[in-house]
């Protein structure tokens, strides 16, 4: 699963990378330690290109009668998008990017569990696959989004045995495009070992209450 990631890059790098039209209307600072509930950086397709803005991290289904179920669904399986009624129509017209510097998982050693920071070896920010919603009852209106996870790669098993699917440039492009239906799901796969990189830190990430660089430093 992808239960905690962190972006820290400039919002200049981010307007570059993302090609995002809309750079007035976001503000956005350095996180090392987002959690679900929080928002998250997201990126959509609008009518005059890519646009930014932000989603909180678990899902709402439009027809849920409870946000609670949020807390439930940060994160959705690509193996069975098609087949959950929360996912599969959501997956041919709301499709988004949640763009993220690199993310934590856990691994576990004897009695305890290691935290290990992952990222691209090269640096740069990255997107998620995510799917996203608009819910609205009594009043009150989320927009809420989950990350698609895929089986791990050579880097990860050894930690976990899920991992959150990164796209690449080439498939964000893909994943955005609202003309393409469901059988975008071919880009839901394991990330390139080969172009990432894990290590160790330290235990303060495990709250979500700790923030700051610290985070990332390895042990």
């Amino acid at each position: 699963m992808c239960g905690r990631f962190n972006l820290y890059s400039s919002m200049e790098l981010l307007l570059e990378r993302f090609d995002l039209k809309n750079a007035e209307w976001i503000e956005w600072y350095p996180r090392f330690n987002i959690a679900p509930s929080q928002d998250v950086l997201a990126v959509v397709q609008g009518e005059n290109g890519n646009k930014g803005g932000f989603l909180k991290w678990g899902l709402v289904p439009s027809w849920a009668s409870d946000p609670k179920i949020g807390y439930k669904m940060i994160n959705a399986r690509a193996e069975t998008l098609t087949e959950k009624p929360s996912f599969k129509h959501l997956l041919s017209r709301r499709r988004c990017l949640i763009i993220a510097d690199g993310f934590y998982e856990w691994k576990r050693e004897g009695d305890g569990k290691q935290p290990y920071h992952i990222r691209l070896k090269n640096g740069e920010p990255f997107s998620f696959a995510g799917l996203w919603d608009r819910w609205e009852k009594n009043g009150e209106k989320l927009q809420t989004c989950t990350i698609i996870t895929t089986e791990a790669n050579k880097l990860m098993k050894p930690i976990h045995d899920r991992m959150p699917v990164i796209l690449t440039k080439e498939t964000e492009n893909r994943w955005l495009d609202r003309t393409i239906g469901n059988s975008i799901t071919d880009v839901l796969k394991p990330y390139d070992y080969q172009y990432m990189e894990a290590y160790p830190v330290s235990s303060l990430v495990n709250s979500p209450k700790n923030e700051g660089e610290e985070l990332i430093n390895s042990l």
